[in-house]
């Protein structure tokens, strides 16, 4: 894994961590202090060892600290050239931190006891490289996790990224599936109708052109608007008009308040062509569309409701107990889309219509 932050995160990171780890160090040189003098008995009392202490620690903690930053700038240092820092900066702070000490506590040099390069020296030196290497480590360790779990976040950035990316493939993969069949099978009916009554082939042609002129601008659009969508469906139902002619009868409502409000292109097509395959062309005396839109507790609704043959028409050969035929497009299209950009937020559910025929409803949430 790449340790390496990008300079403006870790120059984030480093100032947002700045306070507490100067604090910390600080907590670290009263202990140390508190060590020498109760425990050691060692120096010439609590505030005097916590003086050198502070002067010593303080200055190790910022050759390292400075060193790793002239030396690596912002970047994970290696270890072993990172040891030989620590190995310098501790003796010469030990040293000119005495000094600083000294003059700030206006000790002579011969007095300066304990924390001098003389009696007990060396056993102090030892005391002070191992309280520095315990902070040291302690902030080596605090500044790789917090590397990590950077790295992790911009990783899951990258992941959430890709995963758009491929939900949109599939999003304009399954919304394409749409298209062609409802072309299909428009053209089929006209080629019918072309032998037996020209003048309604070239009314439904007008119509099936005018649709396309709809769909051209949103087809391949990631979103669109429910003015949009409904004009498509106005379209959609004036084609369909032609091709039932009295038999077919249909309303859209859709509130002033929801025109504007943004839907996944194509959701609502499906719903009508399965309410015309399975539902009005099968059954004599045709029946009737309604398209609604509503909003109810955040979640926006659209329905297809139609007076058809209903959920409990026999099934005709090919076709599944949902709804679907062979070519596994339509309502299983839609779930598939609605999972893809929802996951389990949004729903599409088939009831009763009364006194005949299927309500199929949509429900989103509601765009913020």
């Amino acid at each position: 894994m790449n340790t390496v932050l990008p300079s403006l995160s870790r120059v984030k990171c480093l100032m947002r961590h700045l306070p507490v780890d100067f604090a910390i160090g600080m907590a670290f040189n009263v202990g140390v202090a508190m060590i020498l003098t109760y425990l050691m008995h060692m120096g010439g009392g609590f505030w005097e060892n916590l003086v050198f202490s502070m002067c010593v620690g303080s200055l190790a903690l910022l050759f390292i600290d400075g060193g790793r930053l002239i030396l690596w700038k912002l970047n994970f240092p290696p270890r072993l050239p990172f040891l030989a820092l620590v190995m310098i900066s501790i003796p010469t702070a030990k040293v000119l931190g005495n000094m600083i000490a000294i003059s700030i506590l206006g000790l002579p040099e011969k007095n300066a006891g304990a924390h001098t390069i003389g009696k007990n020296g060396t056993e102090f030196l030892i005391i002070t490289f191992l309280i520095s290497a315990a902070i040291i480590w302690f902030f080596r360790t605090r500044a790789k996790l917090s590397m990590l779990a950077a790295c992790a976040e911009t990783e899951k950035a990258c992941t959430a990224a890709t995963e758009k990316q491929a939900m949109q493939a599939q999003l304009q993969m399954l919304q394409a599936q749409i298209e062609p069949h409802m072309l299909f099978n428009t053209l089929a009916n006209l080629q019918g109708l072309i032998t037996i009554d020209p003048v309604r082939a070239q009314h439904m042609l007008d119509q099936l052109i005018l649709y396309l002129r709809a769909t051209l601008s949103s087809s391949r659009a990631e979103k669109t608007t429910l003015s949009h969508e409904f004009a498509l469906m106005e379209a959609y139902l004036g084609l369909m008009s032609v091709r039932m002619g009295a038999r077919l009868s249909y309303t859209l409502q859709l509130p002033a308040a929801l025109r504007d409000v943004h839907v996944l292109p194509m959701l609502l097509q499906p719903l009508v062509e399965n309410a015309f395959k399975h539902g009005l062309e099968p059954n004599i005396a045709g029946g009737r569309i309604d398209v609604t839109a509503a909003e109810q507790q955040g979640m926006l609704t659209l329905a297809v409701a139609d007076t058809g043959l209903g959920l409990d028409a026999p099934l005709r050969p090919g076709q599944s107990a949902d709804g679907l035929d062979g070519s596994h497009v339509g309502l299983s299209n839609v779930r598939e889309r609605l999972q893809a950009m929802y996951g389990g937020r949004a729903s599409l559910s088939l009831s009763g219509n009364t006194p005949s025929g299927v309500i199929a409803q949509l429900a989103i949430p509601m765009p913020s």
